[in-house]
């Protein structure tokens, strides 16, 4: 089978360097890719928002399956465009419609779902500019902090957490009325603050079944002691240490079954990847929010852990045939770290030489934000490289890409020091 991978990052290259273990894959094609996607598989100079210049090369290259990475091009409607095109309608992606690509495009949306579905979530509100000054009001009536959503795509970066309630009003009306994150604040979600530890969970479902992939956790802000600004992630931990068979016998049976059920329910098509987020509060799983797709760092955590053959599980969702598959769990950690530009995610600079690859033992390194320059492999981003490794508990898995880690080396290169620390 030849298939199309869409998306640039280190959830990308973990996806291609998982579907490439699978007797069902004859060729693999990643567009845009990075320096790692092109030294495993064929690398197209595609804008994944471009459906047409995707459908050239799809009819072009006889592609027979396409995998969706990211969420933009889910959110846009990919799902939609190949069901509605006669020459492409044959073709399975492996992502939700746009309508259930929703669940991440719209924190608004998303809340809804779990309100009329009763899956516990936070309490919330939501409003626009008109209904600012109603907003602030409503803040008044929280306890801080004060949890301030992007309603729509915002990279990430579009969660504010704030201790002073005139600090939350400031950042309110900044969001709404000065666009602090461009289109995607027009609406803005306000949720009460849940005190409790993260994870995510994730999902692949066919629309009617599914199979929980193995849990993670991610460290999403820049300084160590989880102190500085959000980022897409510094690094995973798989599984989560405190994540018991109570606790996921609650998720599974609270929060992913209703999740599947509520999407029959009304009607979504939905064929791919539901990322659950998740806090433990006092041993009760709430959903923090939902993602569309895996997310990245966690991806280069959860890829390694699954023993099945990843085409043959995308077979089944595009098939509805997912419970007649077997999912199979390694059951060794795998933690992975993320090294960074210097500056990340605030301004830093690209095109920094990278050495010391080719020295990795006993780990694998996901590119993230990297490319080819004249044979050389340089950094392409804020997040550049992943280091994963596998151990008998996290903090031997920890420990080994932590040495390798020191093997490597770009100019202004970062990275936090303190990823697992917080679990025991």
């Amino acid at each position: 089978m030849t298939i199309l991978l869409l998306g640039s990052g280190g959830r990308e290259h973990a996806l291609a360097w998982k579907m490439l273990q699978s007797s069902l894959c004859t060729k693999l094609f990643v567009a845009p890719g990075n320096a790692g996607t092109e030294t495993i598989a064929t690398n197209f100079d595609l804008n994944i928002l471009d459906f047409e210049a995707i459908k050239k090369t799809v009819l072009q290259e006889r592609i027979e399956m396409v995998v969706v990475g990211p969420e933009d091009p889910l959110v846009h409607g990919i799902y939609d465009f190949f069901k509605n095109d006669s020459e492409l309608n044959h073709i399975p992606v492996i992502g939700p419609s746009q309508k259930g690509a929703q669940l991440e495009g719209s924190k608004e949306f998303a809340k809804e779902f779990l309100v009329r579905h009763a899956i516990p979530t936070a309490a919330y509100d939501s409003f626009t500019k008109e209904t600012v000054e109603k907003g602030c009001q409503f803040l008044e009536t929280l306890q801080p902090p004060y949890v301030l959503k992007a309603d729509g795509l915002a990279a990430g970066k579009g969660v504010l957490i704030i201790q002073d309630l005139e600090e939350a009003k400031t950042e309110l009306r900044n969001m709404l009325v000065h666009s602090k994150f461009g289109t995607a604040s027009a609406k803005v979600v306000i949720e009460e603050f849940l005190d409790g530890i993260e994870l995510s969970c994730f999902v692949l479902t066919d629309g009617k079944n599914y199979k929980i992939l193995p849990t993670a956790k991610d460290y999403k802000r820049i300084g160590e002691g989880d102190t500085g600004l959000n980022t897409g992630g510094m690094g995973a931990v798989s599984p989560v240490p405190f994540a018991d068979k109570i606790l996921l016998d609650k998720i599974e049976n609270r929060i992913v079954k209703p999740t599947i059920d509520g999407l029959q329910k009304d009607g979504i098509e939905y064929k791919g990847f539901v990322f659950i987020g998740l806090i433990n509060v006092k041993g009760e799983p709430i959903v923090i929010e939902y993602n569309v797709r895996m997310g990245d760092p966690e991806t280069e955590v959860v890829m390694p852990r699954i023993k099945s053959d990843l085409v043959e599980l995308f077979q089944a969702v595009a098939d509805e045939k997912l419970n007649e598959v077997t999912l199979e769990i390694d059951e060794r950690s795998a933690t992975t770290i993320m090294v960074v530009s210097g500056g990340y995610p605030e301004e830093y600079e690209k095109g920094k030489v990278i050495s010391g690859i080719e020295n990795i033992e006993d780990s694998i390194v996901f590119h993230a934000g990297t490319k080819m320059e004249n044979g050389q492999i340089v950094s392409n981003g804020g997040r550049v490289l992943a280091v994963t490794s596998y151990g008998d508990n996290f903090k031997e898995a920890i420990k080994k890409s932590y040495q390798n880690i020191d093997k490597l080396h770009f100019d202004k290169m970062y990275f936090r020091k303190d990823i697992g620390n917080d679990l025991k």
